[in-house]
């Protein structure tokens, strides 16, 4: 069974960078947990949660509930800045 928290962290509508922690992890599970062969996937994970930690402070700071946006909204802001 798994935690409440790894629960969470599973769920699309509070880990923004779902999509990215488990291409990171596919990542060192296929090159024996080498992490110099996955440097990108761990970029691409850090700005992600860069990206989305501030929109979320942002919400925060403007007061707006829940403060990480769903898995929805998250889409719409991103395809408004294509």
């Amino acid at each position: 069974r798994m935690s409440r928290r790894a629960k969470k962290l599973r769920d699309h509508d509070i880990n923004p960078c779902l999509a990215e922690t488990d291409a990171t992890t596919k990542c060192m599970d296929d090159n024996n947990y080498n992490k110099d062969l996955c440097a990108d996937y761990f970029l691409k994970y850090k700005n992600c949660r860069k990206f989305w930690h501030g929109i979320m402070m942002q919400r925060k700071r403007n007061g707006v509930k829940p403060e990480m946006p769903s898995a929805e909204e998250r889409k719409k802001i991103l395809e408004s800045m294509e």
